[in-house]
């Protein structure tokens, strides 16, 4: 859910990059309770961490294009 609040508000100077954060934080912990339970990773914590990580560039790009502007 991070991951994808991520990418949607990335024009939202720096939420973007704080939730997908969130998202990287969430997903580590997702993987590392299924790494203590003998489990595969789940999907939703390798697609958190795609979302995450594309929020977290787009946020950082946008931020990078308007801070100079302003």
């Amino acid at each position: 859910m991070f991951g994808a609040l991520s990418v949607v508000a990335f024009w939202a100077f720096g939420v973007g990059v704080l939730l997908g954060l969130g998202a990287l934080v969430v997903a580590a912990v997702a993987r590392d309770r299924a790494r203590a339970t003998q489990e595969p990773i789940p999907v939703e914590a390798v697609l958190g961490v795609l979302a995450g990580l594309a929020g977290i560039t787009a946020g950082v790009l946008f931020l990078a294009a308007v801070l100079p502007n302003l």
